[in-house]
């Protein structure tokens, strides 16, 4: 059923309350430092000095010299956070009162209002298997009150996940580096594989990106009930299983920890730090946690 507009602007006014106060008093400082720091310009080449990061060498400079060189950054003044988040059907499961969308959604407004203290631009991408909805890069806010709002009643066309739809529209989109955070519980259609490993590697050669996982436990193991019925969120599609059956459950687990394990290993591979958060879980640990790392 969907909400009115009193509904809507009242759940708008909590989410503003609970994570900008969230933002001003653990974030703020925290986000200046872990990002704002990435985000930096070329400004000159100089010979490499002990000490120096090795993946500042320029070696095309050094090629031509003989000598080890590096490139010499300065923050830019100005910075552009991107949230790509997910919209598709799996977001709307939830075995406990917060649903994945929640949760993503407060994750959303958190960011989102950090990044406006430091007094850059936000912008958000929907996506499910296609690009549902493009918020262009703008400060101020009345503009994150409009992304929380868009977070909280959009309603997508489709129920499916391709990231490497997002992720590639925002690789053409944003022609200044960015920070992207990508919102998902990254339940990905398996014919987006390749497709994905391409699009995060390109991305990643310009952007500073950021995976923030939601799952939900129930999604990692299922409890004694006996008999039930499992339906796909995305594909509609379902099955009956005895989980009162050991091997049942231990199968299932089994699945999702092998799933869970590719989606790590994708992300390492492509060197994007990574938050995991539970439904049930304290987000704002899991953040914190993420903001050190870097």
């Amino acid at each position: 059923m969907r909400e009115n507009e009193n509904d809507i602007l009242r759940r708008v006014r909590k989410i503003e309350i609970k994570t900008r106060g969230l933002s001003n008093e653990i974030f703020a400082g925290k986000y200046h430092t872990a990002f704002r720091g990435r985000g930096m310009s070329f400004s000159e080449v100089r010979e490499y000095r002990a000490g120096d990061d090795v993946r500042d060498i320029d070696w095309n400079v050094t090629a031509r010299s003989s000598k080890p060189h590096i490139k010499i950054y300065e923050e830019e003044r100005e910075l552009t956070m991107m949230l790509l988040v997910d919209v598709s059907g799996s977001r709307m499961f939830g075995s406990t009162e917060r649903m994945k969308k929640n949760v993503i959604t407060e994750i959303a407004a958190v960011l989102a209002f950090s990044a406006a203290q430091n007094n850059d631009k936000v912008g958000c991408i929907f996506f499910s298997d296609k690009v549902e909805k493009f918020i262009p890069p703008k400060k101020g806010k009345s503009h994150i009150l409009m992304i929380i709002r868009e977070l909280i009643s959009f309603e997508p066309d489709s129920s499916r996940t391709a990231i490497s739809e997002a992720v590639r529209f925002m690789s053409n989109v944003s022609k200044k580096r960015c920070t992207t955070f990508i919102l998902s519980d990254f339940m990905n259609s398996p014919r987006d594989k390749t497709a994905l490993e391409d699009a995060l590697k390109i991305a990643g050669s310009k952007h500073d990106l950021v995976g923030i996982r939601v799952y939900d436990e129930r999604e990692a193991e299922l409890p004694d009930v006996g008999i039930v019925e499992l339906q796909d969120a995305e594909t509609g599609g379902k099955v009956w299983l005895d989980t009162s059956s050991r091997s049942v459950r231990e199968h299932y687990a089994q699945s999702w920890a092998e799933r869970s394990e590719a989606i790590e290993e994708l992300l390492r591979r492509n060197r994007i730090d990574t938050a995991m958060i539970s439904t049930e879980g304290d987000y704002v640990v899991e953040l914190i946690k993420l903001f050190k790392q870097r």
